[in-house]
Formats: structure tokens, C-alpha cells, sequence
């Protein structure tokens, strides 16, 4: 269905990828993922955008034999090249848009 929205609760993630709570608190801690619910740990619901960064990180943590902050830092190098792949295919569809109606 178009427009669902998908959330996950912070104990349904560690019991899911099997990892403790506090693991969890030091990746949002280090900015990986942003809990969009909860006052308390115990509490937090992430979407499933934030769900995916933490099962990124923890796959990135252990393919790679990363300490977190360096698995922290990993993550955001990945959103800092989709970003600029994004942005640059923005500027690629306007560059384009300004050649046809000149050349067009």
C-alpha cells in the first residue's frame, strides 16, 4: 500500500538482529539512525529508513571489522555520496533541460 509508513520499536530491532539495547543507543548516539518516537529507550520506534541504516551498520561493523566510530564515520561518507549522487543527477536533468532549449 502506497504511503505506509513502516516503524520498528527499538526491542523489536535487537530481538529481530539479535543485539543489546545499549548497542543500539551508541548507534544513535553516533548519528547512524534517529529514533522518530519514544522519550526512553525502551520506548523508541524507528522507521524503516533508520531500521535499515542500523542493519547497515551492523553489517558494515562486522564485514569489515570496524570499530563504531569508525563504522559512524563509514555511514556518514555513505549518505554524504548519495547525496551528491542525488544532487548531481538533479544537476544533470537541468543541464540537460538548458541544452535542449538552445540547441532544440
Amino acid at each position: 500500500m502506497k504511503g505506509t509508513l513502516v516503524r520498528v520499536s527499538a526491542a523489536e530491532f535487537c530481538e529481530r538482529e539479535g543485539v543489546s539495547h545499549s548497542l543500539v543507543v551508541e548507534l544513535v548516539e553516533l548519528d547512524i539512525a534517529r529514533p522518530v518516537a519514544g522519550e526512553q529507550v525502551q520506548d523508541w520506534v524507528f522507521d524503516d529508513a533508520g531500521a535499515r541504516w542500523l542493519q547497515k551498520a551492523l553489517r558494515l561493523q562486522r564485514e569489515l571489522e570496524l570499530d563504531w566510530v569508525a563504522t559512524g564515520m563509514l555511514v556518514d561518507l555513505i549518505r554524504e555520496r548519495d547525496r551528491l549522487r542525488r544532487e548531481n543527477a538533479n544537476l544533470q536533468r537541468k543541464a540537460k533541460i538548458i541544452l535542449d532549449f538552445y540547441h532544440g
